[in-house]
């Protein structure tokens, strides 16, 4: 028997948790937390226990590292899991740094507590690099061995290929995990798979396409320049990894190429601060930095150029609190014109909340979003609300919106529509089987549709089990 499960990221697009089960043995693809509405909506997403049956379960392959595909590893491993973490070589250097913030917002504060389980975690670490194949178990009716490909999300980011054996039965099986958009800054774009029986794809942006690269790599020049023009502070409420680099990268370009043109009246571009306020966002910056040899070919051309797209002279990282507070202070009170990008992405928490409660009544400050705004998180209802100049609430106390909201959507991490059916498609013969997931219900729905249209059959959009 070969099976596929689901445990999160079905109702939604968080708590990424599948399960192949191949014979008597089986295996996990991601365990991660739920956010957002999500977060209340059933019972193993309030309750962050492990909720089904591992005893069975031999390896756990992580995807990438972003809390909503491996903030419950911690959980998994107090439910007695006890096999290797497999995953690629850059995500087995940042596992443990995203996991160790993790543990000290949700888990403990015990500093020795978070050391042990640290530990626990990098001994159990297989790093296995991209294209070669690993066995996970080889017994005498039933074999798994994966394959992980770049998926061009975030760095070290991968979709996972199984190949499993079962009394006879073979089968490849794809989980596209969080496949990234194509021209993304910095990562090579993901390829279809040569083959595949059945594929698990996402469909965060099942129901939509994103800008050109060039075309918001322009609307984000457009945006900050019109932001800036009042003497304001843009927030970029950003994503610790992936979109924060992606960002400085872009930025980084622009400053080049429009190095003396204004970017705010007396203001050229060369003389712009960009200042990133999350401790975690800078340590996956330098980590960023120190894994060139994972970039894609026109950013490693632009080091051997001279630049430095991750570390240019305007950049200034913020980390120590007390640093965090004053520059909340300064900008608050001053008319420096000034880029800000810190976390959380969905302003769910972090130092964003900080700078938000600031600012938020400003009229001459900005908010940009860049990524994914989950339903149920303050990111969502600033989006959503603050351009008719409504309210959100973070600590129990509301906040009136009267900066202005923008949204850039071509700086999501993930595939659009055409690329997720492009993805499908390109596996040639069609799978009898497609699983739509990790998406709200209009998007799974119009992806499907999609899929039809291209005259692919066997899609199932399954339902939490």
């Amino acid at each position: 028997m070969i099976d596929i499960k689901h445990h999160g990221a079905v109702t939604g697009v968080t708590g990424s948790c599948h399960e192949l089960v191949v014979g008597t043995s089986g295996i996990l693809i991601d365990c991660g937390l739920f956010q957002g509405e999500e977060a209340g909506s059933s019972a193993n997403a309030s309750d962050l226990s492990i909720d089904f049956p591992i005893s069975h379960i031999r390896a756990l392959v992580v995807t990438h590292v972003h809390i909503d595909h491996v903030g419950r590893i911690p959980y998994l491993l107090a439910a007695g899991f006890e096999g290797p973490i497999i995953c690629s070589e850059p995500s087995a250097i940042m596992l443990p740094e995203i996991l160790e913030d993790a543990l000290k917002i949700g888990f403990t504060r015990d500093r020795a507590l978070i050391e042990r389980v640290l530990g626990l975690i990098r001994s159990r670490l297989v790093p296995v690099p991209y294209e070669q194949w690993h066995s996970v178990f080889d017994g005498k009716d039933e074999s798994l061995s994966v394959r992980l490909q770049r998926a061009g999300h975030i760095l070290g980011s991968a979709y996972v290929e199984c190949e499993a054996e079962s009394d006879g039965e073979f089968e490849r099986i794809v989980f596209s995990g969080d496949l990234g958009a194509p021209h993304a800054p910095l990562l090579p774009e993901p390829q279809p798979p040569e083959r595949a029986d059945r594929v698990v794809i996402e469909s965060t942006y099942g129901d939509k396409d994103h800008e050109s690269r060039e075309e918001r790599r322009y609307r984000l020049k457009a945006v900050l320049e019109h932001a800036l023009e009042d003497g304001g502070t843009v927030l970029v409420p950003a994503f610790s990894i992936g979109r924060t680099q992606e960002l400085l990268y872009e930025i980084e370009s622009l400053i080049h190429e429009f190095g003396s043109d204004e970017v705010a009246p007396d203001l050229p571009w060369r003389d712009l601060e960009i200042v990133v306020d999350s401790p975690l966002a800078a340590t996956f910056t330098r980590i960023y930095r120190d894994l060139k040899p994972f970039w894609d070919a026109e950013a490693a051309e632009l080091v051997s150029q001279g630049r430095h797209p991750l570390s240019f002279e305007q950049l200034t990282l913020i980390d120590s609190h007390e640093d965090h507070l004053n520059a909340v202070d300064y900008l608050t009170k001053s008319h420096r014109p000034c880029v800000v990008l810190a976390g959380s992405g969905m302003c769910a928490g972090g130092r964003v909340v900080n700078y938000l409660k600031a600012m938020l009544a400003s009229e001459r400050n900005d908010v940009l979003f860049v990524g994914y705004q989950a339903k149920g998180t303050p990111g969502r209802d600033i989006l959503t609300h603050g351009p008719r100049g409504g309210w959100v609430e973070f600590d129990g106390q509301r906040y009136d919106i009267r900066a202005r909201v923008h949204q850039v959507g071509g700086y999501s991490a993930h595939a659009g529509q055409s690329d997720l059916v492009r993805f499908v498609t390109g596996i040639e013969p069609a799978p009898s089987e497609i699983r739509i997931v990790h998406g709200d219900a209009g998007a799974k729905e119009s992806l499907k549709s999609q899929f039809h249209s291209a005259g692919l059959t066997g899609i199932m959009i399954p339902g939490l089990v």
